[in-house]
């Protein structure tokens, strides 16, 4: 296909629609892309080429995945809509380097499909447009999955800002924590909202998320660190010691001590979850796993 008839103008768009007499689930977040120029920016954004691997999840009618198909090795897309699936294997006819999945991404056994569909040799890049209402489970079930190299992923501008605040900021929370244990965050591009069809009725963004080689901090266990971070933002007006003890009672005999302990890595007690850094609640969930009985 040349890039005039290229499946992410209105008018081509629109006769695909129309050709399948389409019609948009609202429940599953449909808001397909209508400019080449900003799928072109995603696929810079995700720093891919030619030996690259892809897994796209909501694929649509197929846009940003044809972009992907020209510059990548090969690419896996799920999709979880049905009807979909006829237009997909039409307007991707062109290309031989595109397998699409018919799951539900976050029920599928990722790795194995990866494994499948995409050469053991080498990591994979996880590029999509996705709805807007599963965007923080995909990603945070995603995350864990070790041949993901990154993420570049067109999401709700606010939830954009929430992964890659930096400590001190209103927008730092525990899912900044969650993203950036395992990944590097920045927001390559703000997208407007006249480039979708229908158009959302929130901001959006695009984010590149890239593991870290090495990790950001020592944690003794992962899965009480993740406990600790979202207790401490339980109620972020509240002070360290209050969200903590609402969810360890067992902390409250042992303060001295416990504030003791802290106060070598330059913690207080009477701190916000914010002022924290991944560094600083790594040390937080190492002493306090010391102090609790359930972990």
């Amino acid at each position: 296909m040349t890039r005039q008839n290229a499946i992410s103008t209105p008018s081509k768009t629109k006769e695909i629609l129309q050709k399948y007499d389409f019609m948009f689930k609202k429940s599953l977040g449909q808001n397909f892309i209508i400019d080449t120029n900003i799928l072109l920016n995603i696929v810079e954004a995700a720093r891919i080429d030619e030996e690259s691997n892809v897994m796209e999840v909501g694929p649509g009618i197929g846009a940003l995945t044809e972009q992907l198909a020209k510059y990548s090795k090969q690419v896996l897309a799920f999709e979880i809509d049905q009807r979909l699936l006829p237009i997909l294997e039409d307007t991707l006819s062109d290309y031989d380097n595109i397998h699409v999945h018919h799951e539900d991404v976050l029920k599928a056994d990722v790795p194995a499909l990866l494994d499948q569909y995409l050469p053991a040799e080498g990591g994979v890049h996880v590029v999509a447009n996705l709805p807007y209402y599963v965007t923080t489970p995909i990603i945070l079930g995603l995350l864990k999955v070790p041949r993901i190299e990154s993420f570049t992923i067109m999401m709700q501008k606010e939830v954009a800002d929430r992964i890659s605040a930096k400590p001190g900021t209103k927008a730092y929370g525990s899912l900044s924590i969650a993203v950036q244990y395992y990944m590097q965050a920045e927001v390559a591009l703000i997208v407007p909202k006249t480039v979708f069809m229908p158009q959302p009725n929130v901001e959006s963004a695009v984010i590149h998320l890239r593991r870290h080689e090495q990790p950001v901090a020592h944690v003794e266990d992962e899965a009480f660190f993740f406990v600790v971070t979202r207790a401490s933002f339980q109620q972020r007006r509240k002070t360290l010691w209050n969200n903590l003890t609402a969810s360890f009672a067992e902390l409250k005999p042992q303060k001295e001590a416990f504030a003791d302990e802290l106060s070598a890595y330059d913690i207080s007690l009477t701190q916000r979850g914010e002022t924290l850094s991944i560094v600083d609640f790594a040390n937080l969930a190492n002493v306090l796993l010391k102090y609790v009985t359930h972990k």
